[in-house]
C-alpha cells in the first residue's frame, strides 16, 4: 500500500503497533481524529514517507527523536493541535527535503533555531505555542508572507540589523529581540506549564495573546519591510516598476473587481503578473489585498496561483504572481477571435485540475477555505494549459463553528448558488455550484448568460437541463467544434459523464451536490 488516508473521522485510542508492518507507505493521513497515547516511535520504520499528516488529534507527549529517520519527508509534516509538550528535537533538522511544517496549536517550548537547518522549507506554522528567542534569518521571509505563522508565541523576537536589510518598527507583531518584556512573559508561561498550575490561567493567557494578535492584524499594518541595503525599495520591485514603466496602462492585461493586472517582463525568460489595488478610493480594497495575501500565503497547490511577493504603498498595494501565458479560461472560451481550437482532452485536463484545486481548499486547508467566486475569468492557464485558480480577494476562511452571514452576496451573477438568494452564509456547496457552471461552459462553450437561451428566461444551467431532459443527446449540448471528436465512443462517454457531474454540482438543493473530493474521483473514473 502506497497511501493510507483516514482523516476527518472519529478514530480513537493509540495507533495499533500492527501499522509498523506497512513499511512501503509513501503518504499517511491520520488528521482530525481522536488518536491519543503519544506519537509512536515505530513511525520511524516508514522510511519512505514523503508526507505525514497527524494534525488535529490528542496524541500528547513529546515529538519523538526518532523523527530523524523520516528523511524522505518532502511534502509535509503536520503535528498541529495535539497537545504536544517539550522542545523541538534537534533531530528534526535532519529532514533536509521537508517543504511544509506545521507545529501550531500545541504547548511546545524552547528555541526554534533548529528550523534554520531545513533548507527546503517554504511553508511553516508554529503559532500558538510557547517558543522563545530570535526567529532564524531564513524564516524571516516567511514571516513577511504569512504573519500568523508565528503569532501566539510572546517570547519570539526578531534580530534587526542594518546588514540584514530588515526594518523593525514599534507596530511589529513580533518584537525586536531587545524587548525583554516579551521574553519574560514566555518564561512565565513555560514555568506555569511545567508546574502544571492553573489551567484557567494558561487558557486566559492564550486567549489574551490571541485577542492582542487579532486586534493588531485587523489594523492591517505593515511590520517588516524587505529592503535592500541602501534602504530603498527591493531590487525586485525596482525591476517590476522598470518593466512596466511605472505601471503604465499599456502593460495592462486584465481588470477585475479587485484590481488592475499588469504584465512585467523583467528578463527575456522571466515574466510576472502584478495586481495593483488602490486604497485611496476604498478601504475595502486594502482589506481585499490583505485577505488575498493571507489566503495565498497559506496554500500551496499546483492548481492554485502562486504568490511570489507583495508590497504596500501609501495609496496602493502590489501583489506579484507567476505569469500565466495562456490567459484565463474565459479568454479561451469566449474572447479570442477567431476562436482557438480546444480539444476535449485539454478541456478535461482543465476540469479535473480545477476540481483538485478546490478539493485542496475545501478539505486540505486548516481552516478550510471557500473561494466564493469561481468562474472562467478566475481560472488562469499556464503554458501547458494547466489551470490555476486565482483571485482570492473575497475568499473566506471557513470557521465551521460559526454561521454568521457575510454582509453581502459574494460572487458573480450566473455562478452564485441559488441558496444565496435568501442567505449569505458561505459554504463549500456554493463553490461546488459555481464549479458545475464552469464545467457546463467547458462542455458547451456558451456564456452563462448566452443570448441564445436568455430569451427563454433561463440561464446556462436551465438550458442544459431542458435539452438533456428532452433529448438525452450529448451532440445537442456539446460545443459544435467537438462534434468530430464525439464520434469516438470513448470520448462521447467521457463528455457525457462529465456533463452528469456538472449537473449534480449545479443542483438547486445544496445537500444534493457532491463534495469536491467526490468530484475528483468521479472525473478520474470517467476517463479510462
Amino acid at each position: 500500500m502506497d497511501k493510507f488516508d483516514v482523516g476527518f473521522n472519529f478514530l480513537n485510542g493509540s495507533l495499533p503497533s500492527s501499522l509498523q508492518r506497512w513499511t512501503k507507505l509513501n503518504t499517511l493521513f491520520l488528521s482530525e481524529n481522536r488518536f491519543s497515547g503519544g506519537i509512536p516511535a515505530f513511525l520511524s520504520a516508514f522510511k519512505g514517507l514523503s508526507e505525514l499528516q497527524l494534525g488535529g488529534n490528542m496524541f500528547g507527549g513529546r515529538i519523538p527523536r526518532s523523527v530523524r529517520a523520516l528523511q524522505n519527508l518532502r511534502y509535509g509534516l503536520n503535528l498541529s493541535s495535539n497537545g504536544l509538550i517539550g522542545d523541538i528535537p534537534v533531530e528534526i533538522g535532519k529532514l533536509k527535503a521537508l517543504q511544509m511544517l506545521d507545529l501550531s496549536q500545541n504547548n511546545l517550548t524552547g528555541s526554534i533555531q533548529v528550523l534554520d537547518e531545513l533548507p527546503s522549507l517554504f511553508e511553516i506554522n508554529i503559532s500558538n505555542n510557547y517558543f522563545w528567542g530570535p526567529i532564524p534569518k531564513m524564516l524571516l521571509k516567511l514571516l513577511n508572507y504569512r504573519w500568523s505563522s508565528f503569532l501566539g508565541n510572546p517570547g519570539l523576537c526578531i534580530s534587526c540589523s542594518p546588514s540584514s536589510g530588515l526594518v523593525c518598527n514599534g507596530t511589529s507583531y513580533v518584537k525586536p529581540c531587545d524587548n525583554n518584556k516579551a521574553v519574560g512573559l514566555s518564561k512565565i508561561a513555560i514555568v506555569m506549564i511545567a508546574l502544571g498550575s492553573s489551567i484557567f490561567a494558561v487558557l486566559l493567557l492564550m486567549g489574551l495573546v490571541y485577542i492582542f494578535a487579532y486586534a493588531r492584524i485587523s489594523k492591517q499594518e505593515v511590520h517588516i519591510t524587505d529592503d535592500d541595503d541602501n534602504g530603498g525599495p527591493s531590487s525586485l520591485l525596482k525591476k517590476i516598476m522598470e518593466a512596466t514603466s511605472n505601471l503604465s496602462d499599456r502593460y495592462i492585461i486584465g481588470r477585475g473587481a479587485h484590481g488592475v493586472v499588469y504584465k512585467a517582463l523583467v528578463s527575456q525568460d522571466i515574466a510576472y503578473a502584478v495586481k495593483k489595488l488602490a486604497f485611496a478610493a476604498s478601504n475595502g480594497n486594502k482589506l481585499s489585498m490583505v485577505t488575498e495575501i493571507q489566503t495565498l500565503g497559506q496554500v500551496r497547490h499546483r492548481n492554485l496561483v502562486k504568490l511570489e511577493n507583495f508590497w504596500f504603498k501609501q495609496d496602493y498595494g502590489l501583489i506579484l504572481y507567476s505569469y500565466m501565458s495562456n490567459g484565463s479560461l474565459y479568454d479561451i472560451l469566449h474572447e479570442k477571435k477567431p476562436a482557438p481550437s480546444f480539444e476535449w482532452n485539454v478541456r478535461y485536463k482543465i476540469a479535473i485540475g480545477i476540481a483538485h484545486g478546490l478539493a485542496y481548499l475545501h478539505y486540505d486547508c486548516d481552516p478550510p477555505i471557500v473561494h466564493r467566486d469561481i468562474k472562467p475569468s478566475n481560472i488562469l492557464l499556464d503554458s501547458d494549459m494547466e489551470p490555476h485558480i486565482a483571485d482570492f480577494g473575497i475568499a473566506k476562511l471557513l470557521d465551521l463553528t460559526s454561521s454568521n452571514p457575510s454582509s453581502s452576496v459574494p460572487g458573480t451573477i450566473g455562478y452564485i448558488a441559488p441558496e444565496n438568494a435568501y442567505t449569505t452564509v458561505c459554504s463549500r456547496e456554493c463553490d461546488v455550484y459555481s464549479y458545475g457552471v464552469v464545467l457546463l461552459e467547458l462542455i458547451t462553450r456558451k456564456k452563462v448568460v448566452d443570448p441564445s437561451f436568455m430569451e427563454e428566461g433561463i440561464d446556462l444551467v436551465g438550458w442544459v437541463r431542458l435539452l438533456w431532459s428532452e433529448t438525452e443527446e450529448i451532440n445537442q449540448i456539446v460545443d459544435s467544434s467537438l462534434a468530430n471528436e464525439c464520434q469516438d465512443t470513448n470520448i462521447m462517454e467521457n463528455v457525457t459523464q462529465v456533463l452528469m457531474v456538472a449537473l449534480r454540482c449545479a443542483e438547486k438543493d445544496p445537500h444534493k451536490r457532491p463534495k469536491m473530493t467526490d468530484v475528483t474521483k468521479q472525473l478520474s473514473d470517467s476517463n479510462p
